[in-house]
Order: structure tokens, then C-alpha cells, then sequence
């Protein structure tokens, strides 16, 4: 009976060991190979560097709070733009919390009455990291940051034309322009004397 339990379980372990060298070992190493030789630039988190320095990612939203600067979506993401915290703000449409917080950020923005703010712009996204808004937040902010940066708005209207990204093959997604892309190539249209230690 015994021999019979080992000789039936011998292959059922040879198979679990064989799977997990193949599944948990093997094919991660082959896959994370491949990525580095084909895509290096996402396979290493999609980084940007500026002056030899690595100032964000592609991927992940950051906070630019200072007027010369386009601002993104809101954060629910530990103290905000955290990846190590991603997460939405689980308030639901209900939420007192939720409501004052809208408000709040909607009051910051409003520029004149009877001018909608996009609601990307007062609104979190599921992950609590997202680097993009739509082109109409961006164009919804040129009036604060050509202000703050002193140069005119069609310069800056130009600038989020050039970079709105568009719709996958012309119809997976939105429109949408990453923030941290876009405040960089402003940057450099418009130096600022200490911008963020960038």
C-alpha cells in the first residue's frame, strides 16, 4: 500500500517541481529577456531623464502644484502619486468627504463663471496614478500657466497640440497628453529660474 502511494504520488511531484522551474522560473527569465532586447525603454518602467537625471516615468503621474506648470488629475493614492499606494479614493457619489473635496478643487480652478472645469481635473482615477488628462484640461489651464510663465497663450496652445496623443490605430481610447511630458517641454520653451529642481 505504501510503495503504491509513493510510486502513484512520484509523478505528480516530478510534475509540480518540473511546472514550477518551467512557469515560475524559466518563462519569467525568457519573457524579462525578451522585453530587455526589444523594448528596453518600457520593459525598465518607460523613465524619463533630464539632464542624466531620472525625473518620472511615462506611466505614473506626479504632482505639479505651482502656477507655471499644467497640473493632472487629483490622487487617492496614499499622499498622492504614490505607487507604492495605488489606489482610488473608494468614496462613493453619496460621500460628504468626496463632495467638500470637488468643491474645493473646483473653486480652485474656476476661472469665470459660467466656465465648466473638465472633470479630470477635479475628479481621481481608479489607480490614483494616471499621467494623463484630457486636451481640454490642458487647454482649460493655458490662461494660468502663460501668467505664471509670462509668454502668450497661443505659444502654449501650439505646445499641448504638439503633444496630445491620440486614440490607439484611431479609435482604442481617448485623446489624452501626459502632464509630466508636457510640463518638461515647457520647461524648456520657457526656462524657469528654479522649476522643481528639474
Amino acid at each position: 500500500m505504501t510503495k503504491d502511494l509513493a510510486s502513484a504520488l512520484r509523478p505528480a511531484l516530478v510534475l509540480t517541481g518540473l511546472f514550477a522551474l518551467l512557469l515560475g522560473l524559466a518563462y519569467p527569465l525568457a519573457l524579462t529577456g525578451i522585453a530587455q532586447l526589444a523594448f528596453p525603454a518600457a520593459a525598465n518602467g518607460s523613465l524619463i531623464e533630464r539632464n542624466g537625471r531620472i525625473v518620472g516615468s511615462r506611466l505614473i503621474g506626479q504632482s505639479f502644484a505651482e502656477d507655471g506648470y499644467f497640473q493632472g488629475r487629483p490622487s487617492a493614492a496614499g499622499k498622492g502619486y504614490d505607487p507604492t499606494a495605488s489606489s482610488g479614493s473608494n468614496l462613493g457619489p453619496t460621500s460628504q468627504v468626496l463632495a467638500d473635496r470637488v468643491r474645493t478643487d473646483l473653486a480652485s480652478f474656476q476661472q469665470s463663471p459660467g466656465v465648466s472645469v473638465p472633470p479630470d481635473l477635479v475628479t481621481t482615477s481608479a489607480s490614483g496614478l494616471d499621467p494623463h488628462i484630457s486636451p481640454e484640461a490642458a487647454y482649460f489651464q493655458l490662461g494660468r500657466v502663460a501668467r505664471a510663465r509670462n509668454i502668450e497663450q497661443s505659444a502654449l496652445r501650439t505646445l499641448v497640440a504638439d503633444h496630445v496623443d491620440e486614440p490607439m490605430f484611431g479609435f482604442l481610447g481617448e485623446p489624452r497628453v501626459n502632464v509630466l511630458e508636457l510640463n518638461l517641454a515647457l520647461d524648456r520653451m520657457a526656462p524657469r529660474g528654479a522649476n522643481r529642481g528639474r
